[in-house]
């Protein structure tokens, strides 16, 4: 892939590294207990490279064949055109949820962060 053909939000020091930053990105992913989430940037973070922007690229091109429902937004919402399905997930796996007022739009819940959040810290041991 070309710098000219790279989005706007992934920067061209990745150019080169994107199949390679993609694929950790997605090793992290996989990582991530059920029930559990980190947000775009948590996982950039973890990998020490990289930003939110670089992260949820990845996950849009490349995600679909892993939990993509555990990276999220940093403010909980559902992901925009998904939220059913994340939804359903969530709820499968037990994942901590705010529910919405009446007044949300569409009544979705949101991801309850403090206490789904998962930093990295203890390792997923058989779970996906």
């Amino acid at each position: 892939m070309s710098e000219q053909n790279l989005p706007d939000d992934v920067a061209p020091e990745y150019a080169d590294a994107l199949p390679e930053y993609a694929e950790r990105v997605l090793e992290v992913t996989e990582l991530i207990p059920a029930g559990r989430v980190m947000t775009y940037g948590d996982v950039a973070e973890y990998l020490e490279d990289g930003g939110p922007r670089q992260v949820g690229r990845v996950m849009s091109l490349y995600g679909g064949g892993v939990p993509w429902w555990r990276v999220v937004r940093a403010d909980g919402a559902l992901l925009a055109g998904h939220e059913l399905e994340a939804l359903a997930r969530y709820r499968e796996e037990g994942t901590p949820l705010k529910e919405a007022s009446r007044a949300a739009e569409g009544h979705l819940p949101r991801l309850d962060l403090r206490r789904a959040r998962w930093d990295g810290g203890e390792r997923a041991q058989g779970h996906t």
